[in-house]
This record gives structure tokens, sequence and C-alpha cells, in this order.
């Protein structure tokens, strides 16, 4: 943890002044980056308010279908906000990696940034395993969770940021070229095979024929990557499929998402950029990349699924994610709307204590809360909204927590 109570006086004259030169020529910390971020983690949190139980209880009211929809995952092809919150968190890993490595190589050597990106990618990754080993008999190796799938790809994206600026989006071409094929290529089962026997009723009605087939559920080469990789680990039972269909071997398509954000932090991070062009710039890639998506998707070369980081997947949540960018940029940094958004600021400012706050304690506040005020004061509405309320009084409780540090400067990082 770091804090900004650290005593300047310890240090020399001559590098404070050297500090200060340094810290005049690099650029300032966007508000607009925190704030995206805080607004992510908040999605991310608020599935302890259990809005999507509205649809069950009212289910002929067309808002909380709609609410349903956006606060959960799509079953395998298309896009809800829900969605968006696991690319949005990569896309940043890399905007915030533009800035972050112009004040690192202007204090230290490249074998010191490259050794805290490794560090940076293990920590990551054992955290997220520790995380969903939580409540279970052993750990529980997992690969396709938030941070492990930027862990995994954390130490390349440093490699390419370090290289020069013409090699990114050959990476990213390359990445979703290579992973495409790989798909491609890969043999389709059997007219007559059982999808059961791979966690997929028979009559699933998301099973793509054709072309598309390749990247069915659990019938891909990141599903059989899983049924060797996973295995190798000590497991309660043996590894033969993910119910959800997440994957492993998403972290390669994560890694253009990551790479994606670099280009956005790149353009935010200069100054030589006017702001109407960076938030143009933004908005044009956006444009851009939803179209592509949309487009290779809809000529059946490959469908738009998250759970398995299809290419379009990185085309059309990347192109979500740079006109995300550009609208917190335009409100916050050129609007200059900071007081509006002091709720979304106070928690991307802490995104990591955010994100293990809601996977530790969470269930304890709640728990608690039940405790000592008894279960009167969520029984609204004959109980109906009980979930609710409680969910969102435990949010609200760790969004306290969360302004008690940032007002006293304590910052989690890693």
């Amino acid at each position: 943890m770091t804090t900004s109570n650290s005593t300047a006086s310890s240090l020399s004259t001559s590098t404070s002044n050297t500090a200060g030169n340094i810290s005049q020529s690099l650029p300032q910390r966007l508000l607009s980056i925190d704030a995206y971020r805080g607004f992510v983690m908040l999605l991310m949190m608020a599935e302890m308010v259990h809005l999507s139980s509205l649809a069950k209880v009212y289910p002929d009211n067309s808002f909380f279908e709609w609410l349903k929809f956006h606060t959960t995952h799509v079953e395998w092809i298309g896009c809800s906000l829900h969605d968006l919150i696991q690319p949005s968190f990569s896309f940043l890993v890399g905007t915030s990696l533009a800035f972050s490595l112009l004040k690192r190589s202007a204090a230290q050597s490249t074998l010191t940034i490259l050794m805290h990106a490794a560090w940076r990618s293990l920590f990551l990754i054992f955290l997220g395993i520790f995380l969903r080993s939580l409540h279970r008999e052993q750990t529980y190796f997992t690969f396709e969770d938030t941070l492990t799938q930027i862990g995994l790809g954390y130490f390349p994206l440093v490699l390419v940021a370090r290289a020069r600026t013409h090699i990114t989006p050959i990476a990213i071409a390359g990445l979703l070229l290579g992973y495409w094929a790989l798909f491609a290529i890969y043999p389709l089962p059997s007219a007559d095979f059982d999808r059961t026997t791979v966690g997929v009723p028979n009559e699933w009605p998301h099973w793509m024929e054709g072309f598309q087939a390749h990247w069915n559920k659990n019938t891909n080469p990141a599903w059989a990557f899983d049924c060797w990789w996973l295995n190798l680990f000590p497991r309660e039972e043996l590894f033969k499929f993910n119910r959800g269909g997440y994957a492993t071997l998403s972290f390669i398509p994560t890694l253009a998402t990551m790479l994606l954000g670099l280009v956005a932090g790149r353009w935010l991070a200069n100054p030589e950029i006017s702001s109407q062009k960076k938030w143009t710039y933004c908005f044009v890639t956006a444009g851009i990349l939803l179209f592509a998506g949309w487009g290779i998707s809809t000529l059946g070369l490959c469908p738009i699924v998250k759970r398995i980081w299809t290419p379009t997947w990185t085309l059309w949540s990347g192109g979500c994610c740079f006109a995300m960018m550009g609208i917190f940029y335009l409100l916050l940094d050129v609007a200059k709307w900071s007081r509006a958004f002091f709720p979304l600021l106070v928690i991307g400012a802490n995104s990591i204590a955010s994100y293990v706050m809601a996977e530790t304690i969470a269930g304890w506040v709640s728990e608690n809360l039940t405790k000592h005020f008894g279960p009167k004061p969520f029984l609204i509405g004959g109980g109906n909204w009980q979930p609710i309320l409680l969910g969102a009084t435990t949010l609200f409780c760790l969004w306290l927590i969360l302004l008690w540090m940032y007002r006293h400067k304590y910052y989690v990082k890693i």
C-alpha cells in the first residue's frame, strides 16, 4: 500500500529539484481514467444489489427485463453492459500503463521496469486464484478470472509498450488473426456428437452451425487446452469443461484489448495532441472498431462472443471502451465536471481494493447488517425488494470504507 503522507524532507535539495523538473515534463493524472475505472468497478460491485431479480418479481415489466439483460452476462453471442466490465478493466490497464511507463522510464532502468512487470503479473495471477479459492476445501486453480487474465498478459503488454510505437498495431493484428486462425482450423466434432458430455444441452439455442461452429461452447481449441492444462494442477475432480465456456487462452485476445487501451493512453498522455483531437480520436476509433466487429460477425466469419473472447468481441468491446473513454475524458478533463463524478472517483482511485473488498468482506458486511439491524428495514414491498435493499446498503458501506481511504490518501497499488 502506498500513501501520499511520505515526508519529502528526507530528500536532498538537488534530488527534489530534479524530481520537480521531471514531474513538470510528465503528463498529469487524468480524472477521466479514475472515473471510468470507478464506473466499471461500480458495475462489478453492483452484482450484490441483485437488480436482475426484479424481472422475476415483475415478469411483465419491459424495463425490468431490460435491466436484467444489462446486469447479467449474455449466454453466448452478443453484448450487455455487464459484459463490458472485464474488457473495460483490461482496456484501462493499458491506458494507465502509458502514463506509468512515462514516469518509470524517467527514473528507472529497463531491467527494473521489467522486473516490476514480472512481479505484478505473478501477483495478479495468484491474487485471482486466491480469491476464487475462498470458501473451497482446496486451492482452485483457474485462469479465466479477470485478474488472472490480466496477469497472464501484463508482462508481454509491457514488452510491447517498451518497443517502438508502430509495433503496437502489428501486435494487435497478429494476436487477433492468430487467435482467429487457431479456432478456424481446429476440427469440428462429429455430427452425432453428444453435447451434454461437455456441459451443453442438446437443445441449447445458441449452438451454431456452419463455419461459425468453430466457436461453439466447449468444443473449441481453448476448451481442449484447458482439458490438458488445468488437469496438471491438484483438483477436487477432473476438469472436463467450464460451465460458462470460459477459457485460459482468452488472455491472448485480452492482451489485444489491453494494447488497444495502450493506444488510447498514448494519445491522452501526449501533450502535443490537443484535447479536441484526443476525444475525437477516441470516438472515431470507436466507430471503426464497432463497425469492423459487427461487419466480420455479420459476414459469418467470427461471432461476437465474450466468454471465449473472440477477435470480433475484442473489436466490438474495444470500440465500446474507446467510446466510454472519450465520453469520460470529455466530461471530466475537458468540461471539468469532476464534482458530479466524485462517487466514481472514490472507487476508481482504489480499484484493486474495491475488487478485493467485493470478493472478501461484502458477504460479512451483509450478514452483520441483517444481524444488527434485523430484517425489517429490508422487507419493503413484502420482501420482494429485500435482496436489493440489503445489497445496496452493503455496497454503500463498502463505498464509505473507500471514501475514508480516499480522504486519507491511502491507495492500494501493486
